[in-house]
């Protein structure tokens, strides 16, 4: 697996069942457009999409978050002017820039 393919993940950590008729919006993953709806938390965009947030300090497995409600430190994201936010709080909008973290390169 290239070590792209291995950072977004070989398919979706999260899928949607529901509420898909939202209407779309576009953020970018280290310059790569990913499609979100409008209402999603940047968790819930990124893992629909296959993107892990950091590797597993033990193991080095690939990590999506832990408590999903913004009590813990799992999802840290950057933003692309420098900004650091919980992607599992935080709601998209259009136009939204992530960087992936250094952990993942």
């Amino acid at each position: 697996m290239s070590q792209g393919a291995e950072q977004r993940g070989a398919g979706c950590r999260l899928v949607r069942v529901a509420e898909s008729d939202r209407p779309g919006v576009t953020i970018f993953h280290d310059g790569r457009p990913l499609a979100a709806l409008a209402g999603d938390t940047l968790l819930t965009a990124l893992l629909c999409n296959g993107v892990a947030l950091r590797r597993n300090e033990f193991d080095g497995g690939l990590r999506a978050g832990f408590c999903n409600m913004g009590a813990c430190q799992d999802c840290w994201v950057v933003l692309e002017d420098g900004s650091r936010i919980r992607a599992c709080t935080t709601e998209v909008h259009d136009g939204m820039r992530v960087c992936a973290p250094e952990s993942l390169s």
